[in-house]
């Protein structure tokens, strides 16, 4: 199946999306797309997601516009709206396997809360990222003010949120927004492939369940039962006597 707002790219057992949008604003293609899109990825082992001449500039307004303003003031209406852009943000926070946002140029406002879904984030030394709704007079409800202060803290996140001002790679890293930066979009490019290649390779239970452990909110005791359990069920013999031969 081939889609307007994005390019998918098997490569053996990983999958690049590629946002194909203009400058990757995220436009109604785009959300209406996405589940689409995301039931594409079955068979897949690892998923990297990455923009064309930059991640993303976010919500495309313009597009959308059009579609929020009759439902401002109506609660229902505007909820239904949002929901399908839940979905799409959600439905990739939910993938069972590796998500890996390779980040170039910018990526603000619901591109940075689209990158927040995935499961590992890398960047070039040219990303910038924001979330600038405040200033547009929004609150930002696509999931970043929920997924950011894990990740970067609270305070951080209330510094990006509150200010809508931007920060460069080199904060990003130190933050702990992205984990690793490299030097071009080109070199982001081959080290997303190949830790997505890498990824694949591993036992995909064993991703599955540390990835669902990881982000299953649980508290500390409930979590570990949730480990424990996952093990008891899914843990593969052969990947265990495997190892034992190593």
């Amino acid at each position: 199946m081939s889609f307007q707002s994005v390019d998918l790219t098997r490569t053996g057992e990983t999958v690049t999306l590629t946002l194909v949008t203009k400058k990757g604003t995220l436009g109604p293609g785009f959300w209406r797309e996405m589940p689409a899109v995301l039931r594409e990825l079955s068979g897949a082992r690892a998923v990297v997601l990455r923009g064309q001449e930059l991640f993303s500039a976010g919500l495309d307004l313009h597009a959308t516009g059009p579609q929020i303003l009759p439902v401002l003031g109506d609660e229902a209406g505007f909820t239904a709206l949002v929901a399908e852009m839940h979905a799409a943000i959600e439905g990739l926070a939910a993938l069972p396997v590796p998500v890996i946002a390779a980040v170039h140029g910018w990526c603000i406002g619901a591109g940075l809360e689209l990158i927040a879904a995935a499961d590992i984030r890398l960047c070039s030394a040219d990303a910038r990222f924001s979330l600038p709704e405040v200033r547009l007079g929004i609150t930002a409800d696509l999931g970043g003010l929920q997924r950011l202060p894990p990740l970067i803290g609270q305070g951080r996140a209330a510094h990006l949120a509150l200010t809508g001002e931007p920060i460069d790679a080199a904060t990003a890293e130190r933050w702990g927004l992205v984990t690793e930066v490299h030097a071009t979009p080109e070199a982001l490019f081959a080290r997303a492939q190949a830790l997505a290649e890498g990824l694949a390779a591993l036992p995909p239970r064993a991703l599955e369940g540390t990835k669902r452990v990881l982000n299953d909110g649980l508290p500390h005791r409930q979590s570990l039962d949730s480990a424990v359990a996952w093990n008891a069920r899914h843990m593969s013999a052969e990947a265990l006597t495997g190892a034992l031969r190593k």
